[in-house]
């Protein structure tokens, strides 16, 4: 299915159905914990959607759902608006936790928008999620992704440049740990030390990265992967140093990243994209452990780049070296600690 928003890479069924593979390793327990729902001009992804893609193959226990502008109340104050995306993925959770649709816990947690820049007075809008998630909701992500490069920046989002580091930001950013929230970061990599600034100035709150940190491929960055690597890879470490950090491997499929899987007269397979990943993922294991890291899939903005039982397999031949331990805390074990998550066993 095609779709309005150009700033992301078209989803084409017929295109990915060009390449089929068996799940490896199909009893490994999976919870998926980024994931987005909408329902958008040409581009729907809800449950049947989700179920569709989820039902490759894999054994996909849970997952948790976040932040994507989805269902936002049409009236009422703008701050208290995007509790409707809460609601809605509550009713999706409560859903699943029928039975109805087999063993998945879709939307088991919740990550929903709060606008940290009202500073202390967004305490009233994170209440109000706490009561719409019905004891699912585990935090905020306020998007920080910013660069001069107008190619990358989407424009469903514009935060100020170094956001992070404003006295009202690090204000609202101050009322998640006494609420037992966490804070979802979605920034490019020439942020990370940003990020890393407010890690270290709040060692109470729980952090998660997005997507490896958004290392940049096309624009001004297109061509520079060699170069931009050390950079990067360099951050990355410097934030593991953080213990209360940990990061999301995956989201590597957008244009964003330059590497074109989306232009390719045929869809990746496995083998490729581990190929591809492989520096990326490998690094970040390294630096931040595999208790402090999970796999993601970021459907549906990576679909347009690969399927997601093909996202899986990659995923799991990039573990392949890891001990028993090591591949439970990669796929299911940090995103069931990070976001506390309670499940049936598995």
């Amino acid at each position: 299915m095609a779709q309005a928003n150009a700033h992301y890479a078209p989803v084409r069924e017929d295109w990915l159905a060009r390449h089929a593979e068996p799940a490896l390793d199909p009893e490994l327990p999976i919870i998926d914990p980024h994931h987005h729902l909408w329902d958008r001009p040409g581009w729907r992804y809800l449950l049947p959607e989700l179920l569709a893609d989820t039902e490759q193959g894999h054994r996909i226990l849970a997952t948790v759902f976040i932040q994507c502008r989805a269902m936002h109340r049409a009236e009422g104050p703008e701050a208290m608006r995007p509790i409707g995306e809460t609601e809605f993925a509550n009713g999706v959770a409560a859903m699943c936790a029928s039975g109805l649709y087999g063993p998945i816990r879709a939307c088991a947690g919740i990550v929903s928008h709060a606008d940290l820049m009202l500073g202390a007075a967004v305490r009233e809008v994170l209440e109000a999620h706490i009561r719409a998630g019905n004891g699912r909701f585990r935090g905020i992500r306020h998007i920080a992704a910013w660069d001069a490069e107008p190619a990358v920046m989407n424009p469903a989002y514009s935060p100020p440049q170094g956001m992070l580091d404003l006295p009202e930001f690090r204000a609202g950013f101050a009322q998640l740990a006494p609420l037992g929230l966490s804070f979802e970061a979605w920034l490019y990599h020439p942020q990370i030390p940003e990020l890393t600034a407010l890690a270290r100035a709040f060692p109470e709150t729980p952090i998660v990265l997005n997507h490896l940190g958004g290392p940049l491929g096309i624009g001004t960055y297109a061509g520079q992967r060699e170069a931009i690597f050390p950079h990067w890879q360099a951050a990355m470490t410097e934030l593991a140093g953080c213990p209360n950090v940990s990061v999301k491997l995956g989201g590597l499929g957008m244009r964003i990243n330059g590497f074109g899987f989306d232009t390719a007269a045929e869809p990746p397979g496995s083998k490729a994209l581990a190929a591809a990943w492989k520096p990326y993922m490998h690094t970040a294991i390294e630096a931040f452990g595999a208790g402090r890291c999970m796999f993601e899939s970021n459907f549906p903005v990576d679909k347009g780049s690969y399927s997601y039982g093909v996202f899986w397999n990659a995923c799991k031949r990039l573990a392949e070296g890891a001990s028993a331990e090591e591949r439970q805390a990669l796929f299911s074990g940090t995103a069931a600690r990070f976001y506390r998550l309670e499940l049936p066993a598995a």
